[in-house]
């Protein structure tokens, strides 16, 4: 197949750490846009980032891109682009679409047009008329932004977020890959403590534990692009092979996860099993005001209540000054925690050292940042 141009998705805010990630799988010219990342690489990419980025949404496969004002103008290039290099001929490929300040605003013309067009296509390079679709998945989206058509398939299937293991979830849950994203903007490495204080379902704990263990995120689910016969099972086998020769299982962990709700207890222990943490996390019942620990030069990270809702911004504010004064104990630690509550600083009773701007799903969020004193060096 050669080079192909793949799009990793990302929440507003993470997208440089997504490119990060790309990088360090060892791909070049990489591109950072609002919302995703774009990078150039071959089919085995398709299931090394699949399989490796914790913190980007999906991976797209880019079949072209173009201007398009009118209905005709997008039919006739999309009919152009090479779907028969990708799409076999008994593939099912819905499409979906978007559309943002274009003159083709209605998305369900434009993905009724792109089917037409790619079967249209199809038809030419196959040499029959009609298409059963009961053969793999490919998700075609059609994407229109100031008129540019974005003619992409989907290689991820379920959202990579889906890691898997956490078939239970509170209310409110934090994403997977929000959650990895929130660790990598920490100091903490796997020899340090890890605590999350507000763990719910124990997404937190879990994916510190996954990258402590350098375990890949995606190495306990499929993917759509697993039945694609261009991408072939050899590369899957090989990426999957260097999954598990990087993991680290070996690695000890310290890392806790606190909940003043029992339920939650149960279900951060539940969904670790799940994860294959076993006892290896350890889950308490604790109000945040009740914390303290005799280790050192660890990490507080959380996803504390927000006070979004009516009835709770008093009980949540007293939340806040409360955890100022327990983790005023942990002198030797950094702590980071997520809030859309804009007075979190005065209420906790400290100034950040830094705070970042994160959306957590759609909600416009701080990641409030407090570093504590770097450990000693090891003596070798």
């Amino acid at each position: 197949m050669g080079k192909v141009k793949l799009i990793a998705t990302a929440a507003m805010g993470i997208e440089a750490l997504v490119a990060r990630e790309v990088k360090d799988l060892g791909y070049e010219n990489v591109q950072v846009d609002n919302g995703k990342v774009i990078f150039e690489a071959d089919e085995k990419a398709i299931c090394r980032t699949n399989l490796w980025l914790r913190t980007a949404d999906r991976v797209k496969l880019v079949v072209g891109e173009f201007k398009a004002l009118t209905f005709d103008e997008l039919f006739e290039k999309t009919k152009a682009l090479p779907w028969g290099q990708y799409i076999p001929e008994n593939a099912e490929f819905p499409v979906v679409g978007r559309s943002v300040k274009s003159k083709l605003f209605s998305v369900s013309d434009c993905q009724a047009i792109v089917k037409k067009a790619v079967v249209d296509s199809l038809k030419k390079t196959y040499k029959r008329a009609w298409f059963d679709e009961d053969g793999p998945f490919y998700r075609i989206e059609v994407a229109l932004h100031k008129d540019t058509a974005l003619l992409t398939i989907d290689t991820t299937g379920n959202g990579l977020h889906k890691r898997g293991y956490r078939y239970l979830h509170s209310e409110a849950p934090l994403k997977e890959t929000m959650a990895a994203a929130m660790i990598m903007l920490t100091n903490w490495r796997a020899d340090r403590p890890f605590w999350d204080p507000f763990c719910g379902s124990g997404t937190l704990p879990i994916e510190a534990a996954m990258i402590g263990q350098n375990i890949a995120p995606g190495f306990n689910r499929d993917f759509a692009s697993q039945n694609w016969d261009w991408v072939g099972q050899n590369n899957w086998d090989l990426a999957l092979e260097e999954v598990e020769d990087l993991a680290n299982y070996d690695q000890p962990l310290e890392i806790i996860g606190t909940d003043i709700d029992h339920k939650m207890v149960d279900l951060s222990i539940n969904n670790a099993q799940e994860a294959g943490f076993g006892d290896m996390l350890q889950f308490k019942q604790m109000q945040v005001k009740d914390l303290s620990t005799k280790l050192e030069y660890g990490c507080i990270v959380g996803n504390p209540p927000y006070g979004e809702r009516l009835g709770e911004v008093k009980e949540v504010e007293q939340m806040y000054r409360d955890m100022g004064q327990a983790f005023a104990k942990f002198d030797t630690w950094s702590v980071y925690m997520l809030t859309s509550n804009e007075g979190f600083e005065e209420l906790y009773g400290k100034k950040a050292s830094k705070k970042r701007k994160l959306y957590n799903g759609n909600i416009k969020t701080d990641f409030y940042q407090f570093f504590g004193p770097r450990p000693p060096k090891k003596n070798v």
